[in-house]
């Protein structure tokens, strides 16, 4: 496993991480997300709605790896949409990111 999804699993224990499709949106309407993570695979669709979403408030959004490697991550079934509430834990898995050729940054 990469650093960055073990790093995504620490945050999940910290309780500084949501998920699901309505609860990130919440999250990010109200500035809590600091740093929201799309899998790759996710519909056209959700790809939109998420990059449209933080490029509205603002949130930095990582589209990468794909929604098994996300869930297993975080100890929980396939998950197409995470959420850092942390700024802490936010930046720590934006720099574990570096040059991962998987994943696609968007400030």
């Amino acid at each position: 496993m990469s650093k960055t999804l073990s790093r995504l699993g620490l945050a999940m224990r910290a309780g500084k991480m949501v998920t699901g499709d309505e609860i990130v949106l919440k999250a990010i309407r109200s500035s809590e997300a600091k740093l929201v993570i799309l899998a790759a695979d996710a519909s056209a669709n959700t790809q939109k709605k998420f990059r449209d979403k933080c490029g509205t408030y603002n949130i930095p959004l990582v589209i990468g790896f794909d929604r098994e490697s996300l869930g297993t991550s975080i100890g929980k079934p396939e998950r197409v949409v995470l959420a850092i509430t942390d700024q802490g834990f936010a930046e720590m898995i934006s720099k574990s990111l570096g040059d991962n050729s998987e994943v696609e940054y968007i400030e």
